[in-house]
């Protein structure tokens, strides 16, 4: 049931994405700097979905691979991982922008400036990873990577200074990432009381950009909690590791499609009339075959 599951989250996700990309109405979307975040949030948790699938698969079936494609599977899913909260909280702030702050909006939030986020977003990412390969690399011999072994993080980054510096790191980001999910509330809450319609919709948006960063908040302390599975557990281990990941990795990655799929006139236009063309070309289709 678990695994239909993620099968159709990703091959819907896929088809949202190809969707977006293959046809000619779809390039309005690259000129609003929210739809640019959305897609590049989609493709990041596509990509993130589809390596640690990739890891899981490999846990059930080879169970030990080699350690240098592990290190550069790893590196990726970290990257992707990392991305998501920043991403999120950044959508965030431009919906603050475009409520708050309506006048400001079209000079602050430019396309070239969110691109050049979407590469600071990146560039953090790299900057909280990278450290775990360099100080590998410095304190392990150099055949290390030329075996076979368990492709987790903890056994590919084996350091204990890296588990501490991890947590410094999240503690960190959970506190920036919460705070500005927070005060973009707040702020929105407090111009929604002029009643506009726009207004209560990007509130209701942050409230779920809330519930959504709470559960991505949960792979900050994954670490933790994945040592409590491991001890209260330990028979249904790979059971309750793979409900965990389902919880923290894959529930809040379903919520996007709501939050700026549905939930948005413009795109929710743009999938209706796109999946009435297919549905009328399908139906004329069949009745030609008949």
């Amino acid at each position: 049931m678990e695994d239909d599951g993620i099968a159709y989250w990703f091959i819907m996700s896929a088809r949202y994405f190809r969707n977006l990309c293959s046809d000619r109405p779809s390039e309005i979307f690259y000129q609003n700097p929210r739809y640019i975040l959305f897609i590049h949030l989609v493709v990041n948790d596509m990509i993130q979905v589809m390596l640690t699938v990739i890891l899981f698969v490999i846990s059930y079936t080879l169970y030990k691979i080699s350690s240098s494609i592990c290190c550069i599977i790893m590196l990726i899913t970290l990257f992707t991982t990392e991305n998501t909260p920043l991403n999120v909280a950044c959508m965030a702030i431009e919906c603050y922008i475009a409520i708050c702050l309506p006048l400001r909006h079209s000079r602050i939030c430019t396309i070239k400036k969110t691109l050049m986020l979407i590469g600071l977003i990146w560039a953090t990412s790299m900057s909280v990873v990278l450290p775990d390969l360099f100080v590998t690399l410095a304190t392990q011999p150099l055949d290390f990577f030329h075996f076979t072994r368990v492709c987790h993080k903890r056994y590919i980054f084996p350091n204990p200074v890296l588990v501490k510096k991890s947590s410094i790191i999240h503690s960190v980001f959970l506190v920036i990432v919460w705070f500005t999910i927070f005060y973009t509330y707040f702020r929105i809450l407090f111009t929604a009381r002029a009643a506009s319609k726009d207004s209560k919709k990007a509130r209701n948006t942050i409230i779920l950009h809330g519930f959504q960063v709470l559960l991505y908040m949960a792979k900050y302390v994954g670490p933790n909690l994945q040592d409590v599975v491991q001890q209260h557990f330990l028979v249904n281990y790979f059971d309750s590791m793979f409900a965990f990941y389902i919880i923290v990795h894959i529930l809040p990655r379903s919520i996007s499609p709501i939050i700026y799929g549905v939930r948005d006139e413009n795109f929710r236009k743009y999938l209706n009339r796109n999946m009435l063309c297919k549905c009328s070309f399908t139906k004329d289709r069949r009745q030609s075959w008949r």
